[in-house]
């Protein structure tokens, strides 16, 4: 079996993908030893994938001023082929892709050539093209790569689409899996249904990026009726800047979670843990404050860790919000048994030699 097919196997099955967050020094470079040292955290954590250039990276290593883009794809590849090598199991590489067509075509040229399995193209800062358009420009990039379409919500940059928008995207060859990150019921079962209607739902993957409703996400059986036959749908798995902190424990409740998918009944505990889940993204993701911490925030825990020395950002004014760090500190408190700080203690020198 080929690497692409076993990587849709893989997505298919379901795995947890974070959204690795960038190691950088106080002057503000890049730092490739402490980027190796997290992706050995979440690699160690039970991850089935990681994904390079999102969001969490910070969209500023792409600014010509700071040319991080390639560097950054090229370390991380590196590092989870090495992983992969030691320990005999595929790393599903994802890399993000943004832009106005030329970029993206040359954002995924550089992904197929360090080695990625796919991209998670972002429809973020194209107000100015048409649906049509975004979707010709998703052609032109499953081209090259494996395409992860994006969902992303409009208050950090996405926009609403039409149902009739996922059922074109759907049907795109070389499409493999959707993330859905629109924080909205209505727009998520719209890309649900499209991909239930589509003649290749068997070959997509539903990956939630829904930070406010993670877990309810995974448990939901979408069921609808397609020519008179019953389809059923989950999202398989997430694909998260939440999921970057408190890691190993994320893999441990996915498995669980994964454990009660197609049953009928659902502990209550679970939708507890819903609410528990979303209230800890509230803090890392600085909703308070529509997200203006969301970077800082993740990093501020993987400081507390030991796994980062700083929060600092690229973009020196990128830093916690005012209230922030108490609101850290209070799910720190009120959820001890979500953390992986052990976990994080005992492993931490071996990841940073």
């Amino acid at each position: 079996m080929s690497r692409i097919d076993e990587v849709k196997k893989i997505l298919k099955a379901g795995i947890v993908i974070p959204a690795n967050p960038l190691a950088i020094t106080a002057d503000r470079k890049f730092n490739p030893d402490r980027q190796r040292a997290l992706m050995r955290y979440y690699m160690d954590s039970g991850v089935g994938g990681l994904a390079i250039a999102v969001h969490t990276t910070q969209f500023k290593i792409r600014d010509p001023e700071i040319g991080l883009f390639e560097p950054v794809l090229k370390v991380c590849s590196e590092e989870i082929d090495s992983y992969e090598k030691k320990h005999n199991r595929i790393i599903v590489k994802c890399a993000g892709v943004c832009g106005k067509t030329e970029q993206a075509i040359n954002e995924a040229l550089l992904a197929k050539k360090y080695g990625y399995d796919a991209v998670l193209l972002s429809p973020g800062g194209l107000a100015d093209y048409t649906e049509e358009q975004l979707l010709d420009r998703t052609r032109k990039i499953a081209e090259i790569i494996p395409v992860i379409g994006f969902y992303l919500q409009p208050s950090v940059g996405g926009r609403v689409f039409t149902y009739n928008y996922w059922s074109e995207f759907a049907s795109i060859d070389n499409v493999i899996a959707i993330k859905c990150a629109s924080f909205n019921r209505y727009q998520t079962l719209d890309v649900v249904r499209a991909v239930a209607f589509s003649p290749r739902r068997d070959d997509i993957a539903l990956f939630t990026g829904n930070d406010d409703n993670i877990v309810v996400d995974l448990l939901t059986p979408y069921k609808f009726n397609v020519d008179g036959e019953d389809v059923t749908l989950h999202f398989v798995g997430g694909l998260l800047g939440h999921w970057c902190v408190w890691t190993k424990k994320v893999c441990e409740m996915f498995e669980f979670i994964k454990s009660y998918q197609g049953k009928d009944e659902i502990p209550a505990t679970l939708l507890t843990l819903a609410e528990q889940v979303t209230d800890c993204n509230s803090a890392f993701f600085d909703t308070a404050n529509s997200f203006s911490g969301c970077i800082a925030g993740v990093h501020e825990v993987l400081r507390r860790q030991g796994l980062m020395e700083g929060i600092w950002c690229l973009d020196p004014d990128e830093t916690l919000s005012p209230g922030q760090k108490e609101e850290i500190d209070r799910v720190y408190k009120m959820y001890p048994h979500l953390n992986d700080d052990e976990f994080v203690k005992a492993h931490l020198s071996e990841w940073l030699s």
